[in-house]
């Protein structure tokens, strides 16, 4: 007997929906998108069309849509101060729910928002795409097999020009700057291999505003670096900016006692270009096209977007929590210990895990 296919409410038709609706797309034997909503009805009338989505209702009200759409899932790709909200709405209906990073922008938001799961009996899925990038996947599976031999240190970088979204400017809308913005996936990737329990995180962030390196403008911080120890003895650095030009990069080395491995999730394209006008898109944050470039190949699932798309809707289709990484749980302990990477770099000193 053919298992009924998941219905997903998209909240939020802007960038991230982009990245989430790809995933859709390639899992349309597991789940369908019958509602989409956002206050701009022609972003969604746009993203509907890029999708060529037929079957599915317009929502300006996320309260409205997630009573009234009969979704199963509600997906929340909006800025980060609307998580909390809207997650805690999704689960007074009863529904489960894919969240975006960061989970919220402070810890406590997401512990009320893992709270509120666990009291209505649904799954609270942490979308980090990290964990499901094919050279990330092939490279856990090389450092599992021991041919790096023990892990001994991580250091992991996402970093960009810069976003241009009004929301991460402010604290307010996005709860910091590219730490909380662009780190929480290096710092996602650290926890998921010390199994959530790190003991201490030393940082330096610039300040903010006038403090800033080059975002004089924006109210977090655009370098932000820390060091984060762990309890199974692994060590990482991570570090997060807004000051790299020439697109997204995405960088992980693993180093062992008997190897090391280095993984490049946005400059391993196969296709070499030279272009006088400019190709029309190269990668994500690239600002010229001209010239030498390397255009993506399939970047959304090279990104990770739709594997962990098709996970959740696996793991929903049956009730069950997501792959270890990907839970809500995991997204309060990121929410932590970006947290404490603040407090650190407040304090100049080290921060200890007070759960430990």
């Amino acid at each position: 007997m053919t298992q009924p296919r998941i219905k997903v409410l998209v909240i939020g038709a802007a960038f991230s929906a982009d990245l989430h609706m790809e995933g859709y797309q390639r899992c349309s034997d597991l789940a369908r998108v019958v509602g989409i909503c956002d206050m701009q009805p022609d972003r969604i009338d746009a993203l509907a069309s890029r999708y060529r989505l037929e079957d599915y209702t317009k929502y300006s009200s996320y309260e409205q849509a997630i009573a009234e759409s009969g979704c199963d899932v509600v997906d929340i790709c909006l800025p980060n101060f609307l998580h909390h909200p809207v997650a805690l709405c999704a689960f007074r209906h009863g529904k489960h729910v894919v969240c975006e990073k960061p989970l919220a922008i402070t810890a406590a938001q997401a512990q009320e928002m893992a709270e509120a799961a666990k009291a209505a009996e649904k799954c609270l899925y942490y979308a980090e795409d990290w964990l499901f990038a094919p050279a990330v996947v092939r490279a856990l599976e090389i450092v599992r097999e021991g041919a790096i031999g023990d892990l001994l240190f991580i250091r992991a970088r996402e970093a960009h020009s810069g976003s241009h979204s009004p929301f991460a400017q402010t604290i307010a809308g996005c709860g910091g700057g590219c730490m909380i913005h662009l780190g929480i996936h290096p710092v996602g990737l650290a926890l998921a291999l010390g199994d959530n329990r790190w003991t201490c995180v030393t940082a330096d962030v610039t300040g903010g505003m006038e403090r800033n390196l080059v975002h004089k403008a924006m109210e977090g911080e655009d370098w932000a670096s820390c060091s984060m120890s762990f309890e199974n003895g692994i060590r990482a650095v991570v570090e997060a900016n807004y000051v790299t030009v020439g697109g997204m990069e995405d960088v992980i080395d693993f180093y062992g006692t008997k190897g090391c491995l280095h993984v490049d999730l946005d400059f391993s394209s196969a296709v070499r270009c030279f272009s006088i006008p400019g190709v029309s898109y190269t990668i994500e944050k690239a600002e010229i096209t001209t010239g030498w470039s390397s255009p993506a190949v399939d970047e959304k699932y090279n990104l990770g977007y739709v594997g962990e798309i098709r996970h959740f809707m696996e793991r929903a289709s049956t009730g069950r929590d997501a792959m270890p990484g990907l839970r809500g749980i995991d997204g309060l302990e990121c929410m932590r210990a970006v947290e404490a990477i603040y407090a650190a770099a407040k304090a100049g000193t080290a921060v200890k895990n007070p759960n430990l």
